[in-house]
């Protein structure tokens, strides 16, 4: 009898349920490895990561994961066109110096992207920033606007703008509220701006085949 799988942060859920079992994933910024973690050992997927922080990588390799350390911003181009079926990039595309270079080099080895980021065009960071004069940052409650890493701040509207301009085919797109509810992101518009605290999306080229 197949183990059940221990609960995992909701995005990361919502991510692993994007992938299919058994491909070969590369999770690039992968932190402590708990999406790793959940993929290898309940979805059979030949995974690997990559992280910049040592601390990860340990927790990592703690935890049986093949974790290496590395820049996103830098290391990529080391890897040969559709070297994988999945890159994953999870909470990190506003902390790297070049993200549309990066989302390219993502597409050219691997055949699916899944992004996921914080959504800076949400309500509530609206309002903060007219009310209390204020820049959002996301992080530790010691965090501020001049120690940040985030320093590529993006809405949603934003996200499909550049997939436009990228040509790339979005195959699903779901927003993520504060309460954990989950909806579907249609075309360009101002209401996942609005109401989401998170972007998820299942990016492919043009050229890629639909499963």
């Amino acid at each position: 009898m197949t183990a059940r799988a221990p609960a995992i942060r909701r995005d990361l859920q919502i991510i692993a349920d994007m992938i299919e079992p058994g491909s070969r994933v590369l999770d690039i910024g992968c932190g402590d490895g708990e999406l790793l973690y959940h993929l290898v050992n309940f979805k059979n997927v030949d995974a690997r990561g990559i992280e910049l922080s040592q601390d990860g990588v340990n927790a990592c390799v703690v935890r049986g994961l093949s974790v290496i350390q590395g820049d996103a911003d830098t290391d990529l181009e080391d890897y040969p066109p559709g070297a994988f079926d999945y890159a994953v990039l999870s909470q990190t595309l506003q902390a790297t110096r070049a993200p549309r270079v990066l989302l390219g080099q993502l597409l050219r080895i691997a055949t699916r992207v899944v992004v996921s980021f914080t959504n800076f065009g949400q309500l509530g960071t609206r309002w903060r920033l007219v009310w209390e004069g204020r820049m959002p940052v996301i992080g530790g409650p010691a965090e501020r606007w001049y120690d940040t890493a985030n320093i590529h701040l993006c809405t949603i509207r934003d996200f499909q703008e550049l997939c436009q301009d990228l040509e790339v085919v979005v195959e699903r797109a779901v927003s993520l509220d504060r309460g954990g509810r989950t909806s579907a992101i249609g075309r360009i518009g101002p209401f996942a701006n609005l109401r989401s605290r998170q972007g998820i999306f299942l990016l492919r080229r043009e050229d890629s085949a639909p499963p």
